[in-house]
């Protein structure tokens, strides 16, 4: 019997001991678990339950040089219920009155809003989509809203919210405006402004805490956020909205008329080099044109006749000719290694002067000067181009821009007919933008300076950084070359190729070109022709110097010439610019009203002022209207400053209170 007591004796203590060792090891565990890796498993807790998520911040606005709004961010809202929340008491109590304010404010039945309202608390959805794409305003009267005025957590009201990009004066110059965009694999991609000056404009995020609730989805713990987001700065660009709207308007007339492929404007200041207006519009398959690439900035093309000008600034600053010099054209084919070079008057021009053989765009004239004086020596010739500017990008802000192409004799590709084709246009390709920004020197006495998108960037009205004018080249040749080559310039308009553009109430100096493009039957396309123009204006004392590019006009009647093509859209702008808007017509241009720009206008103001029972966002609204719109509410107003709001002591969103004081703050 004592035996069989200390068996059992053994085995209570070898059971004790097992126990307090399996006590010991889970103690040990809870304690590394808590004290080794507690952070670890609390973090991994926490990650699976709440969470930080991401508030864009919104991007800062986009100005036009005269202080129109080109491009903001719109809050967009998104409002989902949590049918589980509130208490039954509550909810029964409260979502008959809640879904009579819905209804009105969505436009829907109150007894549709009740019944889902109803489903979803019995099949407990717990994210239900009551409303999206809602305003700011209406944002803040669904949060007024009874039951929803409760909170997240005893209401259910879960708010989603989103910034959307919005341009006022729609379509036109979008594509110098541009985009910004976030693709899939999380990479941003964007062209234009937006693009170009995304670490201004895009300010940084804010962060909001969500708690996870069913089937993957989240809703906000607070009605705070973690960290607000901060606003972007904005930027003030070079674009002018008046010369913008005639620029884009009669290029589209001209594309329409010519059946054309696509075609582009630049108007550049010629002191600055500020782009006051850039248009690019291409056809689509129904035939609509609308901007779709930068061609003025992207499309590296031969220019054909335009590039006579850096023949002529050559020959002239090197001395080897002048413009009285005389050359024959030989009945208007020239042959160089069996291939000819034509003039596009048949029986050419017989023998005339240099400058006369410039202003008719005789190819065979400028080709003879060339190849004559810079056979022996063609690198001269090329390192000319090279000294203008010609053979590289300008450094755009903006990016994409098109790199020209100049062959050198010391390429592999150099050969015979290099010379004398590079004379006339050919063998050799420049943007839009580049030419222009030659010709430009020209206008402004030598002085290259180069193309400005953007004079500042702001926050409010404080200044964060100014871009001045910047001198690429300060005297591109001779003064005396110079003045030559605003003379003849002068002339092709008057007796030249552009005399059809000649008025003698407004001067113009300009070079036309007309250049063959797929001549070679390149990638199967058919053979077809870019029509420019390019120039100043007035020709005296140039203000804006401008280019038109017209692609594939139509042939059918012959007129696929850059006078006939891309001549009249010059035209068109330069005289609306100075000859229908001098001093004593400006009264009448404050009436004048674009049919899409107001429709633009009031689609804008009725997305983003709906609702004046809280204060409003005033912020790019002018001081005029902002004062009387306050006025109109009950509010007292004290202004500083002039111009549109860029400050407003009482934010956006807060309830009205009548006789209240707003302070706003102008520039």
């Amino acid at each position: 019997m004592a035996i069989v007591d200390k068996h059992i004796t053994y085995r209570i203590y070898l059971v004790s001991f097992t126990m307090v060792l399996m006590a010991i090891a889970i103690a040990v565990k809870l304690t590394n678990i808590q004290m080794v890796h507690g952070e670890y498993y609390r973090k991994l807790a926490k990650d699976r339950t709440v969470r930080n998520f991401v508030i864009p911040a919104n991007k800062g606005n986009i100005y036009s040089a005269d202080g129109s709004l080109l491009a903001t961010s719109i809050p967009n809202y998104i409002i989902r219920f949590d049918a589980l929340a509130p208490k039954s008491e509550n909810f029964e109590k409260n979502v008959k009155p809640l879904s009579d304010s819905l209804a009105v404010l969505l436009g829907k039945s109150s007894s549709t809003i009740e019944s889902g309202l109803r489903k979803a608390r019995t099949t407990k959805n717990r994210y239900y989509l009551l409303a999206r794409d809602l305003s700011y305003t209406d944002y803040m009267k669904i949060k007024s809203f009874p039951l929803f005025n409760l909170g997240a957590y005893k209401g259910g009201i879960i708010v989603e919210q989103k910034t959307v990009r919005e341009h006022p004066i729609g379509k036109i110059a979008e594509r110098t405006i541009g985009y910004e965009r976030v693709k899939p694999n999380g990479e941003s991609e964007g062209k234009g402004i937006e693009w170009a000056f995304s670490k201004y404009l895009n300010g940084s995020d804010g962060k909001i805490l969500k708690q996870k609730i069913a089937k993957g989805q989240w809703k906000p713990i607070r009605d705070v956020n973690e960290v607000d987001p901060r606003d972007g700065y904005d930027i003030v660009s070079t674009i002018d909205v008046y010369i913008q709207d005639i620029a884009h308007h009669a290029l589209l007339k001209q594309l329409q008329l010519y059946d054309a492929e696509h075609g582009c404007v630049v108007v550049m200041e010629t002191k600055t080099g500020k782009i006051k207006a850039i248009a690019n519009l291409g056809r689509s398959k129904d035939s609509t044109y609308y901007e779709t690439t930068n061609y003025a900035i992207a499309e590296s093309h031969e220019p054909g006749s335009t590039y006579k000008l850096a023949d002529l600034m050559a020959l002239l600053d090197d001395k080897k000719v002048d413009t009285s010099t005389v050359f024959d054209s030989e009945g208007g084919i020239i042959t160089y290694s069996g291939k000819k070079v034509r003039d596009s008057h048949t029986g050419g021009y017989g023998k005339i002067s240099l400058a006369r053989g410039f202003e008719v765009s005789s190819n065979t004239i400028l080709v003879k000067a060339v190849y004559e004086n810079y056979k022996s020596n063609p690198a001269e010739f090329v390192n000319h181009l090279r000294d203008y500017g010609l053979t590289k990008p300008l450094g755009l802000s903006i990016k994409g821009e098109g790199k020209p192409y100049v062959p050198h004799p010391d390429d592999k590709n150099w050969s015979n007919i290099s010379l004398p084709w590079m004379a006339f246009g050919y063998g050799v390709s420049i943007t839009p933008l580049q030419t222009l920004t030659y010709y430009n020197a020209v206008a402004n006495n030598g002085v290259m300076v180069k193309p400005m998108f953007v004079s500042e960037i702001k926050e409010w009205n404080k200044t964060i950084k100014k871009y001045n004018t910047e001198v690429m080249n300060s005297k591109i040749c001779s003064q005396e070359t110079i003045l030559k080559l605003q003379a003849v310039l002068k002339n092709v308009v008057k007796k030249g190729t552009g005399s059809k553009l000649y008025s003698k109430d407004f001067s113009m100096a300009g070079k036309t070109g007309t250049a063959q493009a797929n001549y070679n039957n390149k990638e199967g396309k058919k053979k077809h022709y870019v029509s420019s123009f390019v120039g100043y204006f007035p020709a005296d004392k140039p203000e804006y110097s401008c280019i038109v590019v017209v692609h594939e006009p139509n042939t059918a009647k012959n007129n696929y010439y850059g006078a006939d093509v891309a001549g009249p859209v010059f035209k068109r702008i330069a005289q609306k610019i100075f000859t229908d808007t001098p001093s004593t017509n400006e009264i009448k241009s404050l009436d004048k009203k674009i049919k899409v720009q107001e429709q633009n206008y009031a689609s804008y103001d009725t997305k983003s002022q709906k609702n004046y029972k809280v204060i409003p966002n005033l912020k790019g609204m002018s001081g005029m209207d902002a004062v009387a719109l306050l006025g109109n509410l009950g509010l007292k107003v004290n202004v500083t400053g002039t111009g549109k709001v860029k400050k407003q002591s009482i934010q956006a969103g807060q309830n009205i209170d009548k006789n209240t004081t707003i302070t706003l703050e102008l520039s």
